[in-house]
């Protein structure tokens, strides 16, 4: 939680020397971050490249009274892939293609593939990515285990509907292959179950076929909340990916005011080079901004804007920028559609407070009043978010589900020493208004979720039903991470 786990205290250094923790090396020791920042905490990290690695890291951590937290990408925003005096597994090195079908779009990888490197992989053979988050750096066995989505999320769901089997690690030393026949209550447990059940050694996907490099891309505006929902409802049948930036700084009649992009894949035979445009070389992102200043750099010319002031003139410039070019099409490489917060280090210019993302998920038969409520809130509090994308999604399948029939709607906040404690109270009074909508959260994104709020929209049977398979998984409950104590392991939970 930002303002619990937000500062990192020297004194742990010394702590950490005492007699209780020598049994593992402190050379293992780093400070390991949420993909925001605030969130923190120094552990001890290991990265095998085996099965029989992952198999001696949980022998190490129960022989020293440890438990386990499990790493990806370390693209989390919050506290999910930290677990602050214990153990890290980090899986960065567990990144082989283990087996690749061209004809049929199937791939079996280790759980530390990147999507960057399975893209780049299966790209030239005509096929893509079915889920891409909004960074290709992402893992396989993260964006499963927190179950991600992408712009195209009410018609190819969630990560884990792609997923054919995995093979995983329980801590009791079993190795398990599960899948919607073999093992299907810890698959769909698994999925979305973030780290909690056991590792993932390999996992089989199927992927999407395409006959293009590029995409076709239509970019236009809405003047307000109540028309870009419309827009979204009336596209959904004729578009294979939809998705919303909102200017969060605008009131009255523009309240939600927005610039959309909706793009579809291309048929066969719409491409007359596809042989060129799906090489890799015509994917990557351009290392120059306008082909003059390196993105690398680009977070210095951001950086004196990234405050209220600077941000609503931001906002502001950006909404007018794509009116005038409204209903503009054109098509776009896949990478530099899909990844564009990979075009320049979006993280940088919040400073060194970071930042957190709220994203609450809402059913569509009360999210205009919910999204108004949430946005003029932010305002009120004074504590308006720098960057708010909306999406479309439908259910799912698995049990610990972030999924509705509905929209959500993610808000970059920038944390501040003069704000953090304000930022709490916004987000208490902010997840009243979700569940009141019969809302739901993503465990990716949080930083500041509270147990009595995830009992109220997983409720008391799912969260029983997870714990009794964690328990069948993990007796030792070996596996852990400062999400699962904050939230799980709180005391009267």
């Amino acid at each position: 939680m930002i303002d619990e786990q937000s500062h990192f205290k020297t004194r742990r250094y010394a702590e950490l020397a005492d007699e209780e923790y020598r049994a593992l090396p402190d050379e293992r020791l780093e400070l390991v971050s949420g993909w925001g920042g605030p969130s923190r905490g120094l552990g001890y990290v290991y990265r095998p490249n085996t099965v029989e690695g992952l198999r001696q890291v949980f022998e190490v951590a129960r022989r020293s009274g440890r438990s386990v937290g499990l790493r990806g990408g370390g693209n989390s925003y919050g506290d999910a892939a930290i677990n602050d005096e214990n153990v890290v597994l980090d899986l960065c090195r567990m990144n082989r293609i283990l087996d690749w079908d061209p004809e049929n779009g199937r791939i079996r990888v280790e759980p530390g593939v990147t999507l960057q490197r399975l893209w780049e992989y299966v790209l030239e053979d005509g096929w893509w990515l079915p889920i891409a988050t909004g960074t290709m750096k992402t893992t396989v066995g993260g964006c499963a285990a927190m179950n991600t989505h992408g712009k195209n999320a009410w018609k190819a769901g969630v990560f884990g509907d792609h997923v054919g089997e995995f093979d995983i690690l329980l801590p009791t030393g079993e190795h398990l292959t599960c899948s919607r026949e073999q093992n299907h209550d810890i698959f769909y447990a698994a999925i979305g179950g973030f780290g909690m059940l056991g590792c993932f050694t390999s996992m089989t996907l199927h992927l999407k076929r395409i006959y293009s490099g590029l995409i076709n891309v239509e970019a236009l505006t809405k003047p307000d909340l109540h028309e870009t929902l419309v827009y979204f409802e009336d596209h959904l049948h004729s578009s294979d990916y939809l998705v919303g930036w909102l200017d969060a700084f605008a009131g009255g009649r523009a309240l939600g005011r927005s610039e959309l992009h909706r793009a579809t894949h291309l048929l066969p035979g719409e491409d007359p080079y596809p042989s060129q445009t799906l090489r890799l070389e015509n994917q990557h992102l351009p290392e120059n901004i306008m082909g003059l200043i390196p993105r690398s750099i680009i977070w210095y010319f951001q950086r004196p804007f990234w405050n209220n002031v600077g941000m609503r003139f931001v906002n502001t410039g950006k909404f007018w920028a794509a009116r005038r070019r409204d209903g503009a099409g054109y098509r776009q490489p896949h990478a530099l559609f899909h990844f564009l917060l990979d075009y320049f280090d979006w993280k940088k210019p919040f400073g060194r407070g970071g930042l957190i993302q709220y994203q609450p998920f809402i059913p569509k038969e009360r999210v205009e009043k919910a999204l108004a409520d949430i946005l003029r809130l932010c305002q009120q509090r004074g504590l308006p978010n720098y960057l708010t994308v909306l999406k479309r999604h439908r259910p799912d399948d698995f049990l610990i589900s972030h999924g509705v029939d509905g929209y959500s709607m993610a808000m970059d906040f920038r944390v501040t020493e003069s704000n953090r404690e304000r930022l709490v109270r916004l987000t208490r009074e902010l997840d009243e208004i979700v569940l009141a909508a019969g809302g739901r959260f993503y465990f990716a994104k949080d930083s500041t979720l509270r147990p009595h709020v995830v009992t109220s929209y997983l409720g008391r049977e799912t969260i029983e039903q997870f714990r009794a398979i964690k328990r069948r998984c993990d007796p030792g409950d070996l596996l852990q991470s400062n999400l699962w104590r904050r939230i799980f392991m709180a005391p009267g939970e």
